[in-house]
């Protein structure tokens, strides 16, 4: 994922680059462009892991709406939908 960039009269004043922390250390992803020695400030933000195992994302919503009431009231109306559609229904044969 390439990074993004401000440039403002043809100087860079900000950069998003991603990068890995080994120790002490930040592991950048891709290139600064910058020369060695140039002095700069870092934001430094966390990226969150994501989870190569199938259904790990439903996982980390689970209890999102858990105090929503309008939440409940909208299942609610799904299991009675369902419910309701259990019906045994006939099957009408044509004649041929």
């Amino acid at each position: 994922m390439p990074g993004t960039s401000n440039v403002i009269e043809g100087v860079m004043t900000m950069r998003t680059i991603r990068g890995r922390v080994r120790g002490q250390t930040i592991e950048l992803h891709e290139s600064l462009g910058m020369v060695e020695g140039q002095e700069v400030e870092l934001d430094v933000r966390m990226v969150p892991r994501v989870s190569d195992h199938p259904g790990d994302g439903l996982l980390r919503t689970e209890g999102a709406l858990r105090d929503d009431e309008e939440w409940d009231d909208i299942m609610e109306e799904i299991h009675r939908a369902r419910k309701d559609d259990r019906r045994p229904r006939s099957l009408e044969l044509e004649d041929e």
